[in-house]
C-alpha cells in the first residue's frame, strides 16, 4: 500500500508550534494549492485548495521558526484521518498532511520581491544517523534506505 502526498502551494498563516505532554514539538499549519482547468464553455477557472499540513520534531522546529504567511513551500507526506473534540464537546473529523519533507522554493507572495534566506534550500536534520521527522515511534534511519 502507498500514502504519499506531495504538494506545492503557499502557506496560508504562520504556523502554529505546540509541545505535546512529553514534550515532542508540532506545528500546524495551511497550505493553499491552486488548481487551474477550463470548464466545458473554454473559460479558465482557478480552484484554491486549502490543505492541513501538521509536522512533528524537528520538522515542526524548523516549520515553527520560518513557515509564515505567503511562503511557498514543497510539502511531501501522507494522508493522515483523525478525530476530535471542539470546544462545544462536539465530535469533528479532520483530514490532514503529515509532512515528511519540507522544502521552501522562493520568495513569499507579498509583492515586496526579496527573496528569503532560506530560499530553495531543503531543511534537512542535523544530526547524521537520527532521523528526528518520522513519526513518533519509528525507527528509520537515513542509513537503512537501500537508495
Amino acid at each position: 500500500m502507498l500514502n504519499k502526498v506531495m504538494l506545492i502551494g503557499y502557506a496560508g498563516a504562520d504556523s502554529e508550534m505546540k509541545f505535546t505532554q512529553a514534550g515532542i514539538p508540532v506545528a500546524n499549519f495551511s497550505l493553499a494549492v491552486k488548481e487551474v482547468y477550463k470548464n466545458g464553455d473554454g473559460e479558465k477557472k482557478t480552484n484554491t485548495l486549502w490543505i492541513r499540513c501538521v509536522a512533528w520534531r524537528r520538522w515542526a522546529e524548523i516549520a515553527g521558526e520560518f513557515v509564515t504567511k505567503g511562503k511557498f513551500l514543497f510539502i511531501e507526506g501522507r494522508l493522515q484521518l483523525r478525530s476530535y473534540e471542539d470546544r462545544e464537546g462536539k465530535k469533528r473529523d479532520v483530514t490532514e498532511v503529515v509532512v515528511y519533507t519540507l522544502r521552501f522554493l522562493g520568495p513569499p507572495k507579498n509583492g515586496n520581491g526579496a527573496k528569503p534566506a532560506e530560499s530553495s534550500k531543503a531543511a534537512e536534520p542535523s544530526d547524521e544517523g537520527d532521523n528526528p521527522f518520522n513519526e513518533p515511534g519509528s525507527e528509520t534511519t537515513d542509513q537503512e534506505i537501500p537508495f
